[in-house]
């Protein structure tokens, strides 16, 4: 009869604290960025949310200047959130769609003005940056990045 006691004590310790245990990924950032990609004569400084990707950047794409054209933060705490990463001509929505082990489930959409050019679904890391290759955007190329801070 004691342990049985205990056991019900121990179930419902259990049961009680399964509401305060954090999410693995729950309340996190994701920087999400348009950004255009071109090789000039004085390149500037890379911008602070690039810093940590600059040289892979460089390395895939072979361009020495990344400026950011538009961005947006979003702090996810579901999962499920959706925001627009926009810029005068470019658009980049983005739909959470849950959690999956070590990040998230994504609906990303890309449109040019009103126009939708590419939708498509993806898994975002937190050990690995998202980063897309878009359209050529005058001498250079549009690249959309999404990073777990």
């Amino acid at each position: 009869m004691r342990n049985r006691a205990l056991f019900v004590i121990a179930l419902l310790a259990l049961a009680m604290s399964a509401g305060s245990i954090p999410k693995a990924f729950g309340a996190q950032t994701v920087w999400s960025g348009l950004v255009i990609a071109e090789n000039v004569d004085k390149p500037a400084a890379i911008p602070p949310e690039l810093t940590r990707i600059e040289q892979t950047l460089k390395n895939l794409f072979g361009y020495n200047q990344f400026q950011v054209i538009g961005q947006s933060r979003k702090t996810l705490k579901t999962g499920e959130e959706d925001w627009l990463a926009a810029s005068k001509y470019f658009a980049l929505h983005v739909d959470a769609r849950g959690e999956h082990a070590g990040g998230y489930v994504l609906n990303l959409k890309l449109y040019k003005e009103q126009e939708l050019l590419l939708e498509w679904d993806t898994k975002l890391n937190q050990q690995s940056p998202l980063v897309i290759k878009g359209p050529q955007v005058g001498g250079g190329q549009l690249l959309l990045v999404l990073v777990v801070q």
